[in-house]
């Protein structure tokens, strides 16, 4: 395998590089039936395409998406679904400067290494640019977890050393209308516009900066993930690292955990409703998930995301012969890349909620 694709039974294959004609996707298995609205998956893709706000890229895609096949008079078949992509505004002439210089803290060397060529624009394979087709299989996978009553929220709530409070509130609708009425999608207003003040900061000064999105999934039921190797868990680590820049993932109490006495950390059940589904606990430090197997409350968990390698500065580096050099970044790149991240990372859940939903509905047929 190539590690270009995704899930085992709704499985997805992206292609494409960032500067190349197109990038895409291929969906298979997502079930005959399911409604496919256009306008939805075309709002996804809104949230990550670059050039949205002054703390983004100014690269100009439209990332507006295309149907191939799978999908009649507006409805899965149970085929193959292909989503296409175009890329509109390449500016392969922004990487010429490194095409024998390696970039620090890049995929330039280890591509090199592994592969012996590279595609020198934006990256190619490596850019973020194909997470764009991620986000575009997983809103087809939030429209089927829609079905079984499964929500998926994400929101930045940290941007370097500013952190956002603890959600109170557990409408989701009220969350999401907040997080998209600011540019950095921090669903707390106050803490939102010391972000962007610091990000936009972080840019004049020619520099980037890390931060931290938190996610949380609701309406999940009890029994969905494997035992072992596949955990729920486990399959949502997986998901989350492969994302670009990604450098961190904890859920429930996570690295805090470790601090606790079992007496603080053990969640105590409490008595089931009679006409309740699951039985709820009085803390959910599991964050939704015992033995690697969803119980019913909601599923929590954090990713860390790096700051952006390219920086506008110049920085001390080799060439591909070994030999020292200088790089300095051009071209159009993120200061931060969490408010752009938010939907990537919604996508990636959505997809793991999707297979495991599907794995699990086969075990007990």
């Amino acid at each position: 395998m190539a590690g270009n694709s995704f899930g085992q039974l709704f499985r997805i294959t992206t292609f494409g590089e960032s500067h190349g004609v197109a990038i895409g996707v291929i969906i298979d298995g997502c079930p005959a039936q399911l409604d496919i609205d256009l306008e939805f998956i075309q709002s996804e893709l809104d949230k990550r395409r670059p050039g949205q706000s002054k703390i983004t890229t100014q690269r100009k895609e439209s990332d507006t998406v295309q149907i191939l096949s799978g999908v009649f008079e507006g409805k899965s078949t149970g085929t193959p679904i292909a989503l296409l992509i175009p890329n509109e505004d390449q500016r392969s002439k922004d990487y010429g400067h490194n095409i024998d210089v390696y970039r620090p803290s890049h995929a330039d060397y280890v591509y090199d290494a592994k592969y012996g060529i590279r595609d020198h624009r934006g990256g190619g394979r490596s850019s973020a640019r194909e997470t764009a087709a991620r986000v575009a299989a997983g809103a087809i996978a939030k429209l089927f977890l829609q079905q079984q009553g499964i929500e998926v929220f994400a929101h930045v709530t940290a941007v370097g050393k500013i952190n956002a409070p603890n959600l109170e509130s557990n409408d989701l609708s009220a969350l999401l209308q907040i997080r998209e009425e600011n540019i950095v999608r921090c669903a707390d207003p106050a803490t939102a516009h010391e972000m962007i003040e610091f990000i936009d900061a972080v840019r004049k000064d020619g520099d980037t900066v890390g931060g931290k999105i938190s996610c949380v999934i609701k309406g999940c039921p009890a029994g969905l993930g494997e035992p072992v190797f596949d955990k729920l868990h486990a399959d949502l680590g997986k998901a989350m690292l492969s994302i670009n820049a990604v450098h961190g993932f904890e859920y429930g109490s996570g690295f805090e955990g470790s601090e606790l006495r079992g007496s603080e950390h053990n969640d105590i059940p409490q008595p089931k409703a009679a006409d309740a589904k699951v039985f709820k606990t009085i803390t959910n430090h599991a964050g939704g998930i015992l033995g690697g197997i969803s119980n019913g409350m909601d599923i929590t968990f954090k990713v860390a995301f790096k700051p952006v390698a390219t920086i506008m500065h110049n920085q001390q580096t080799i060439n591909a012969a070994g030999e020292a050099a200088e790089i300095k970044g051009k071209g159009r790149h993120d200061p931060c890349v969490v408010p752009r991240a938010v939907v990537i990372v919604e996508a990636m859940a959505a997809l793991v909620l999707a297979d495991q939903f599907l794995r699990n509905k086969l075990s007990i047929v």
